[in-house]
């Protein structure tokens, strides 16, 4: 069947340039279409370090696996890559031109070196002289002296200078700019007091250069940004001998001398100095070398400074404490019943005040929790170390392979383990992305066991940001499951897939999972075959699977109804012989929609599952991955309405269609903006 699948990568794009049209929606407060500009430049980035540098990987291979994995000829996908990210880049720059203009309307202005009142010099030099000269090193560059090692996620100036009485000949140096140490962002004193005037750091230092310099007699400069993207990507070695954590602080190593993906400057950079680092860096046309405006690194843009005027929000959205937990312990209420959280528009205290309740009672006597990403001063972290030191016992399974969050996950490894907490690091060659927790007690002779299952990380910081379903239970088959799965994980053997198939309440990866959506979906069609209302509601961030978009296409072909949320990567198509066309859209807009969710109509009983996994091979076949099925009713009613809301959406919905124009879903005459609707839904419930 031809053109049956869009290739991953270019769905990617096209999620990315949803993200774009937020920054572009004038109806949008102008501090979030900033963050906005910055969140895309953040996706493009980790794109070109792990996407683009497998496609390249992919290149030397000729073979129809590799051909089929990425749904067409790699070589062909980064010559489209390129094509759209220059049109995205050319769209950015004029996004953040119309944006400048109104941050002007509003009295607040980015300064360069060369539009700086006096007062403002003074402050600046002061400000260089105090906080920034003694992080900034130069180098100078010479045509006979190795490039010095540039940085991955770094800023760096390049500079071109001369003398004016001689202009023939330039002298090439470039700036790494310190924003880990010191912050981009400057504010400078103003004489309006409605003013704001913001500089950012690399104009701090362009306009510092002349002092920089001195010594060298130069006094023409020209600087302009530039940076460059490395391959993200490490192997880990196979030596028996070596830790796993020892694997992984050499794989990071590793990862810094990776091989350029992305080269991006300011088109108005000095031509030999960029012919020098093209030539230097050992860049070729295969490479992408982006030409872009002023600004790189745009991703510091999602923490660009409060100086805006307050703007009116359609729904005051601040988060709010579920109405099961005011004034009652978390403990006692899930030990009664279900409790379903919805971040973030319920609070995440609840989840950090189970965890200091189970430190602090007597009877309990484990706990048992996973982590991926966790935030940097991790409230749960804290819980868990009081509860070791009041004499629990204490496992975390910790995923030292959580991309990007390597290190910071081996500085949790450290800490943990100082305080005796038992770590686990998982099982070879298969990331543990389920989220679970268990946490045991004995009183009065009675065993009891309660915790939780999410879709989401265990990251009290994301949580104010990221849309995620939390499940809160005492129920004796997940709870079981659980604890099966910590089994695995403790002593992992070759074959885990016997032990994780005895798992009956909680759908688990590698490979269950997989076959139980299967069996949910063929017993749709079986449904639709006979005439019978069969329908399929799926919430993912990712379609990418190949096996299961053609049961999808099989489903939609005998007439079950399938309606699909999906975040970014879609790599479906209709097709016109599907009986049922496939309903898919995309919702972009403040909150960044993470929740998993299935529904399968099953003959009017309806199947509810909360789960980890999106429906990728790698999360299916190559994680340890969870879904807990919603049993209590008014739970599933409000999964149910929740989905319904946004499938309603006609306000920050796309259409997912061929072509992946990201047009706007348009139905009806009333405005329903589903994170609005949500947030009304839940909030009135209490």
């Amino acid at each position: 069947m031809p053109n049956q699948f869009n290739p991953r990568d270019i769905t990617w794009l096209a999620f990315n340039e949803r993200v774009m049209q937020e920054a572009m929606d004038e109806n949008v407060p102008l501090h979030l279409r900033i963050r906005f500009l910055g969140i895309f430049s953040n996706n493009l980035d980790e794109f070109f370090r792990v996407r683009v540098a497998g496609l390249k990987r992919a290149m030397d291979f000729k073979d129809k696996f590799i051909t089929e994995s990425f749904y067409q000829l790699p070589t062909k996908i980064l010559q489209n890559i390129n094509e759209i990210v220059i049109k995205q880049q050319q769209d950015f720059d004029k996004t953040w031109k119309k944006i400048q203009i109104e941050m002007a309307e509003q009295k607040v202005f980015i300064r360069t070196a060369k539009t700086l009142t006096d007062e403002q010099k003074k402050f600046v030099r002061k400000y260089f002289d105090e906080v920034v000269e003694s992080n900034v090193i130069p180098i100078l560059l010479h045509e006979n002296v190795p490039m010095p090692y540039l940085r991955d996620k770094s800023l760096y100036l390049g500079i071109a200078m001369r003398r004016k009485e001689w202009q023939y000949e330039s002298k090439f140096a470039i700036i790494e700019i310190p924003s880990r140490i010191v912050g981009r962002f400057v504010l400078l004193p103003s004489d309006d007091k409605d003013e704001k005037n913001v500089m950012l750091l690399e104009d701090v230092i362009t306009f510092n250069l002349p002092h920089i310099f001195s010594y060298f007699g130069y006094d023409d400069f020209e600087a302009n940004c530039f940076k460059v993207t490395k391959d993200a990507e490490f192997d880990l070695d196979n030596d028996i001998k070596t830790t796993l954590a020892e694997k992984i602080q050499k794989g990071i190593k590793a990862r810094r001398k990776g091989k350029p993906t992305r080269f991006v400057f300011d088109k108005e950079m000095d031509k030999a100095l960029l012919e020098f680092l093209i030539r230097k860096l050992s860049l070729t046309k295969r490479d992408s070398i982006i030409p872009g405006g002023k600004i790189h690194n745009f991703r510091h843009f999602m923490d660009f400074p409060d100086v805006f005027k307050s703007y009116k929000n359609p729904v005051e959205r601040t988060s709010f404490d579920h109405p099961e937990f005011v004034g009652k312990r978390v403990t006692d209420v899930i030990q009664k019943h279900d409790v379903l959280l919805t971040f973030p528009y319920h609070t995440y205290t609840p989840v950090i005040d189970l965890m200091r309740e189970a430190a602090m009672d007597p009877d309990v006597k484990t706990i048992q929790i996973t982590a991926y990403r966790l935030a940097s001063n991790s409230k749960i972290v804290n819980a868990l170390i009081n509860a070791a030191r009041n004499g629990k016992e204490v496992t975390v399974m910790l995923e030292l392979r959580a991309r990007f969050d390597e290190e910071s996950n081996l500085e949790w490894k450290e800490i943990l383990e100082q305080e005796s907490v038992k770590v686990l690091v998982g099982i070879p060659n298969k990331k543990v992305h389920a989220k679970l927790c268990v946490i045991k007690k004995r009183a009065h002779g009675k065993t009891i066991q309660y915790g939780f299952v999410s879709t989401g990380n265990f990251n009290e910081k994301t949580a104010r940001i990221y849309g995620d379903h939390l499940l809160m239970t005492a129920d004796r088959g997940i709870m079981a499951d659980i604890n099966k799965v910590f089994n695995v994980l403790r002593k992992p053997k070759d074959d885990i897939m016997p032990a994780l198939k005895t798992c009956k309440n909680l759908l688990v990866c590698p490979q269950f999972m997989r076959e139980k959506i299967v069996y949910h979906i063929d017993r749709e069609i079986e449904e639709a075959k006979a005439g019978r209302k069969a329908e399929m509601i799926i919430k993912v961030n990712s379609l990418s699977d190949r096996n299961l978009i053609i049961k999808l296409y099989e489903a939609a072909k005998a007439g079950v109804v399938v309606k699909m949320i999906v975040r970014g990567i879609y790599c479906a198509v209709n097709q016109k012989e599907f009986k049922q066309k496939i309903q898919a859209i995309s919702i972009v807009d403040e909150y960044l929609e993470h929740a998993r969710v299935m529904y399968f109509y099953n003959k009017g009983n309806e199947d509810i599952y909360i789960s980890s996994a999106d429906w990728m091979t790698r999360n299916l076949d190559y994680r340890i991955e969870a879904a807990a099925r919603i049993n209590q009713k008014s739970l599933k009613k409000e999964i149910k309405d929740i989905l319904e809301i946004q499938l309603s959406d006609n306000v920050k919905a796309r259409i997912l269609d061929k072509r992946m124009s990201n047009r706007y879903v348009e139905t009806g005459k009333t405005e329903i903006r589903s994170q609005i609707e949500t947030y009304k839904y839940l909030k009135g419930k209490g």
